[in-house]
């Protein structure tokens, strides 16, 4: 009896009380199996000079344009009938949208890095993930490729009936104050930032090594599930250059310009 209370009395005293769980012990210095990449320059006036900083643009300008392309076409696609029986529905509006995103970064994260949307470039901007040069640089490659992809639907469509259809352009529904719509954007947009921070993550990225491939899926899953939520309130924009492109070529509702 008395070796097996020593035996306890050595064990509690080896080990400490209280050890570090979760992210806790993941922060540790020692054994850590990550590196954590050093934070972006403020700005960073040799980017100008370098090809790959163009390409990176370039890259983002076309999968916007594409984005916009595909989403707004779909949109027109369930306005233009009278029921939604014979549409995809707002279901398929959904998967447009986070289809295309899951598409486009996967092609597209190698190269810039895959934001596709102004709020996100933002966001790693302020947690400094890109410099103010590379940041200002996408979101206005951004813009321009969802004004392009939404001029391209309207030379397709005719302007009358573009105009007729919508355009895809955004509104807040009726049923809904603009404080709703307004809480609704921010909590959607909220979603899609939270997720592609987490599927970025280098810790997860270090310790699982299929992580980077996967980032896509859970980022175009994310875009799916808000649509399903805000769809019926403001149509969804949690996209800056989306809801801008459409607006802009929409022109006021009149499909004109």
């Amino acid at each position: 009896m008395e070796d097996r209370e020593e035996d306890v009395r050595l064990g509690a005293n080896r080990f400490s009380e209280r050890q570090p769980i979760g992210t806790a012990a993941q922060s540790q210095d020692e054994g850590k199996d990550y590196t954590e990449p050093p934070a972006a320059p403020f700005f960073e006036p040799g980017e100008l000079s370098s090809w790959s900083f163009y390409r990176a643009g370039i890259a983002e300008f076309m999968a916007t344009f594409l984005f916009l392309y595909i989403t707004i076409l779909t949109v027109m696609g369930v306005v233009k009938e009278k029921t939604k029986c014979p549409t995809v529905g707002i279901q398929g509006i959904a998967w447009a949208f986070g289809g295309m995103i899951f598409a486009l970064v996967y092609c597209t994260a190698g190269i810039s890095g895959g934001h596709i949307n102004p709020a996100v470039t933002f966001g790693l901007f302020l947690a400094r993930k890109l410099s103010l040069t590379r940041a200002v640089f996408y979101m206005v490659m951004q813009c321009l490729g969802a004004i392009c992809g939404a001029g391209v639907v309207k030379g397709f469509m005719g302007k009358t009936r573009y105009g007729l259809l919508g355009g895809g352009a955004n509104a807040v529904n009726p049923d809904y104050t603009n404080g709703a719509a307004l809480g609704a954007e921010i909590v959607g947009t909220f979603v899609l930032g939270y997720t592609v921070f987490s599927a970025t993550d280098a810790k997860r990225s270090a310790r699982d090594s299929h992580v980077p491939i996967l980032a896509p899926l859970p980022i175009g899953f994310a875009v799916v599930l808000v649509h399903l939520a805000t769809i019926p309130v403001t149509g969804t924009g949690i996209n800056p250059a989306r809801s801008l492109g459409a607006a802009i070529i929409f022109h006021k509702g009149q499909g004109l310009g």
